[in-house]
Order: structure tokens, then sequence, then C-alpha cells
């Protein structure tokens, strides 16, 4: 047990759908409401984010998790670093840690990055002369030399993104929380934040990284927890992990599914492979990179044309962009039964950094029948610096 920094043991949390209690903000509101509420809504649901969950984490070791959203990964970082506590099982963890697991914690917005520095240094344990001691370098690393004495409420969510980092990965932790923050930030930075994590990682820091970065995940991690429904699926080799993870997106456990007549007799939809420009099978790309979507399907009679939609969307949000090929006139004409393949080749994904769904629709355009639908079953992770509040980048120059 000496060489285990941290260990779950049969961990179950429970919410209230509608409350979150990470805080006595949140806290003292919601027991008003139960106090002068005679019933609770329909709304207020209890639900489990994690049902009984083991894992131990070795000292020195670089633990990833991963699942879809909503599995419960920032959950299990939030328990750890003691913002919330389990209803059952045990959480042992030994040293001095440090959670990264939201962009911007810690700071005040009215204060310059360099009062907010000491103020960050000072909530995540590290005392005045400590945080003097290594000024220079956090400054350095995070590259606003330019910036460190205005408000950070005048920063990009990159900016403090790379603000948070820096003093994170130079507070000498024993263990390190670190959740989807390696995702923003211009490449260079990323390159930079992954050489601080690989030396972290040579210092014997012990690291639980969560992401949906299944490249970073594969660089940094030995071994990697997938996680699903706030269950285990799977923990062991990461290779393993990530080919496990990747079914579990395609299979599409989403119950969003709409509620359709579906000519299923027809055919079905077997599943999206997504394609990077290497023609590797993943789910992660860069903005403007190039993407090809294998459409796979079964067709049980024959047809006189197929057509087929793709839309990709915000989770559980808006409509971003979509693909049909009746609106882009293209017939593939009368088809047998048997399996085939569609590709829709993308040559540049001008999506805005992020996280986003994609649902396809396999029709019988000549009767106007849909044969089979999987409804934002898809995961597409898109990497880059992010621009909130837009969800398209447009390819474009300024000339004066």
């Amino acid at each position: 047990m000496n060489d285990i920094a941290v260990k779950f043991t049969n961990v179950f949390k429970k919410f209230r759908l509608g409350e979150r209690f990470d805080s006595l903000r949140d806290f003292v509101p919601a027991m008003v409401q139960r106090v002068f509420k005679k019933k609770i809504s329909k709304n207020n649901n209890e639900f489990w984010a994690l049902k009984g969950v083991s894992f131990e984490v070795k000292k020195g070791e670089v633990l990833g998790i991963i699942g879809p959203n909503g599995a419960g990964k920032s959950t299990i970082l939030k328990i750890i670093s003691g913002i919330l506590r389990p209803n059952r099982g045990k959480v042992r963890k030994v040293g001095r840690l440090c959670a990264l697991i939201e962009i911007g914690a810690g700071f005040h917005h009215d204060l310059t990055g360099r009062e907010n520095i000491f103020l960050n240094g000072a909530i995540l344990g590290m005392k005045k002369k400590e945080i003097e001691k290594k000024f220079d370098d956090i400054v350095n690393f995070s590259g606003l030399e330019k910036f460190i004495d205005t408000p950070i409420k005048r920063y990009s969510s990159g900016m403090m993104a790379r603000l948070g980092f820096s003093v994170a990965a130079f507070m000498d932790p024993d263990v390190l929380l670190v959740d989807e923050v390696l995702s923003v930030g211009d490449a260079p930075f990323r390159a930079k934040c992954l050489k601080r994590m690989e030396d972290l990682i040579k210092s014997d820091v012990t690291v639980i990284f969560v992401s949906h970065n299944m490249e970073l995940i594969r660089q940094l991690c030995q071994r990697s927890l997938v996680l699903a429904d706030g269950k285990v699926e799977y923990l062991g080799d990461t290779e393993e992990a990530i080919q496990h993870y990747i079914k579990i997106i395609q299979k599409g456990r989403s119950k969003e599914n709409l509620k359709e007549n579906l000519s299923k007799e027809i055919g079905r939809l077997i599943g999206v492979k997504i394609i990077d420009k290497n023609h590797d099978l993943t789910n992660q790309i860069e903005c403007f990179d190039p993407v090809s979507l294998v459409l796979e399907y079964e067709l049980y009679k024959s047809v006189k044309d197929l057509a087929f939609g793709v839309s990709f969307s915000l989770p559980y949000g808006a409509w971003v962009a979509n693909c049909n090929t009746i609106r882009d006139k293209v017939s593939f004409g009368p088809q047998r039964p048997g399996r085939g393949k569609v590709v829709l080749k993308i040559d540049s994904v001008n999506l805005s950094p992020g996280d986003y769904d994609i649902t396809v629709r396999f029709m019988e355009p000549v009767l106007g029948k849909t044969i089979d639908h999987h409804h934002c079953q898809y995961k597409l992770i898109v990497g880059g610096d992010p621009h909130p509040g837009h969800w398209v980048q447009l390819k474009h120059n300024w000339k004066v």
C-alpha cells in the first residue's frame, strides 16, 4: 500500500437533478427551497453519477480517464480534490495534491495576472516565498509577459487556461489532476504543456488525466480507465482502453434517438468510422483539417436509390452544420441487398474547437422513407484555440 497514491474503493456519488452543492453558495439556496417547497418536482429526481467505482493509481503513474459526456469523469476528480464527498465507499490519497480541473478556477477577474498568480498559488497550497521564487518561471512558461499586469477579465479563455496550467505545473505536487485543459491554446503552447507534463512524470509525480483527446491519452498514460454511465467499463492498457472507448462512442449509447417510424425492414445503419488526414481511425482532429466519415450500411431489399444525411451539433445543443446527398443532388441509383459503404469527405473542418455530436440518417428518397437514424451517437473532437460563442471558423484574410 505504500506505493499507492490514490485509491477508490466501491465509490458511489449521488446527485439530485437541478441541484449542485459544490459550494456553500449552491448549498444554502437549495436548502431554503427544500424548506418552503412541500413537493420536489420530478426534474429533481436523484441519480447516481458514480456506481461502485474502484481503482488505484500508483505513485509516479499516469492514469487516463476517458468516456462519454456525463460518464462521471469530472466527478471522480472533484472527489479526489475534496470538492465533493462520496455517498458511499472509501477514497485514499497521499501527498500534496494539485487540481487543474476548471479553466479560471481560483482566479479573481478584477485582479491582474500577477496578482492572480499569488492568489491561485496560495489556494493550491504554495507559500508566498515559494511563489516569488517560481514567479518568473510561471510567467515565462505561460507566455503572457505583456499581459501579466492586465486584469484577467480581459483575458481570453485560452489565456486563462495558460496561466492556470502554468501555476499548477510549477507547484511541484505529488498528485496532479488535469481535466481537459491541455486541449486549449495554440499548437506551440500545447507542445510546451506536453513537455512540462513529461518532465513532471519523469520526476515521479502521479497524474490523473481526463480528456476526450485520444492522442494525448495515448502519449501520456500508461494505463487508462474507461467510464460509462458511472461505471468502470475497462481498466488497463491505454491502447485497449482507447479502442474500447471508440466502440462505446460508435455503438452510440445515447438515449436521444428520435421517436419516428423507421423502415427497418429495408435495412440498417451499421456504424460510422471517422478517418483523419493520416488515414487513422480517430475522433480527434485539428480545426481546418480534412476528415472522412465512412458510413457502413446493410440493405435487406432492393431499392431504387439511397440517400444519406450527416449533421453536426453541440452536445445536447444547437445544430451547426449538415451534409445531405438529396440537397447535394447525389444519386446512387438502384441498389441490391447486401452491405455497402459511403464516404463523406470534408476537405476542411471549419468548426471552432470543441466537442461535436454527429447524427447520421439513412434514407430511401424515392419512397420518402427513413430507413435508419443514429441521433448524436458519434463524437468528433476539434482541437485548437477556442473562440467562445463562435461555432464556425471562416478561412479568410484581410487587405488594406
